[in-house]
């Protein structure tokens, strides 16, 4: 018995000899290797293409009428008739609201009769004065009384046309502000007058792009209105200040609206292309880093056998959806990392996969915010 239980021990005790054994040659052979050839870093690429870009200027602004008022009378009264209807479009110089007229014509029709007597009574004069019946003075008295009485009768007849209010251009009429037996004074809106045949689109741009806006560029504007819809106009007038708190300064471009399409006050969005590059150097963004005020990216080099990665400094143009110009720093053909950049260093050995899925869309346009 006993000399079976020392026959166990013994088995025991060389078993677990030779598991040592083995486990410290698999421990020593792995961290010769790991000394001798670190693992390679799996990483995604992309290749750097040739591309479209365009450098575009993108604002939002306001549209207005490329004329406006208020409707005011020149007099105050009780509107006598109102002559038109809400979106009605009107010509210039149509009656729009008439107030009541009875004491002006009065005043009107008295100032007529004194001025016809003052003429009896100065031609009458004038025969008279050849036999001196009648003094010079009294003819030059009533020379002066005949030009008051004129200077009377038109201004009661201005008194008798203010009482009515024309279109002063043609265009369309807004809300009614009145009713019919409503007193109203000179400072009251009666309805709005907008020309709507041209559509001014006012917006703010970067002061830096100032010298770069020229009158008649082409401005392309969009809105939520219209989803469906570019509205296509140029630019009219630049203003000749730059805003000291904004530092930017306001551009103003004209829209056609022949058919009264667009409103006055819409918000809009307005693009202006400034230049088109037909070859520009185009990456992934996800590629791009950014370190201080370093930006760059990982290379592929080496040999197909052994690729690395190399840091490369880049300079940076335009952006757009997915994509990243490179002005300075790649060529097209050149393959970056776009996946694993975080355990990346330069001169690591990489291994290259394929990434998933399609790459992103492209858009034909660059699109740069102030």
């Amino acid at each position: 018995m006993v000399r079976q239980i020392v026959i166990v021990v013994a088995l025991i005790a060389a078993a677990g000899a030779m598991w040592w054994f083995f486990a410290s040659s698999q421990e020593e052979g792995g961290a010769t290797e790991a000394r001798s050839s670190p693992s390679a870093v799996k990483v995604e690429v992309a290749e750097a293409r040739l591309g479209e870009i365009a450098e575009v200027i993108e604002a939002v602004g306001t549209t207005r009428p490329i004329q406006s008022i208020d409707v005011i009378a020149d007099a105050s009264g009780r509107i006598d008739e109102i002559l038109f209807e809400t979106g009605q479009r009107v010509e210039q110089g149509q009656p729009l609201v008439r107030l009541d007229r009875g004491i002006q014509e009065a005043n009107l029709a008295g100032a007529e009769a004194e001025l016809a007597d003052i003429r009896v009574q100065l031609e009458r004069a004038r025969q008279l004065v050849t036999s001196r019946a009648v003094s010079e003075a009294r003819v030059d008295e009533l020379e002066a009384a005949f030009l008051a009485a004129e200077a009377r009768v038109a201004a009661e007849r201005q008194r008798l046309r203010d009482r009515t209010t024309n279109a002063p251009f043609s265009g369309v009429v807004g809300l009614r502000e009145g009713d019919v037996g409503a007193r109203i004074t000179d400072t009251t809106v009666l309805t709005r007058l907008d020309d709507l045949s041209v559509i001014e689109l006012e917006f703010q741009v970067p002061e830096r792009f100032f010298g770069a806006i020229r009158l008649g560029q082409t401005v392309k504007a969009t809105s939520t209105a219209f989803p469906d819809t570019v509205f296509a106009g140029q630019v009219a007038a630049i203003d000749t200040r730059i805003d000291a708190v904004s530092r930017s300064f306001r551009v103003r471009a004209e829209l056609p609206n022949s058919d009264a399409g667009l409103p006055g006050g819409l918000f809009m969005l307005a693009r202006i292309t400034l230049t088109t590059r037909p070859d520009a150097v185009l990456i992934p963004e996800e590629s791009v880093m950014a370190e201080g005020r370093t930006t760059f990216v990982y290379r592929i080099a080496g040999t197909p056998a052994e690729p690395k990665a190399e840091r490369i400094e880049i300079r940076i143009g335009q952006r757009r959806v997915g994509e990243v110009e490179v002005v300075e720093g790649l060529a097209a053909g050149d393959r970056v990392v776009t996946a694993g950049l975080q355990r990346l260093r330069s001169g690591a050995p990489v291994r290259l996969s394929e990434p998933p899925g399609n790459p992103p869309s492209q858009r034909n346009v660059a699109e740069r915010a102030p």
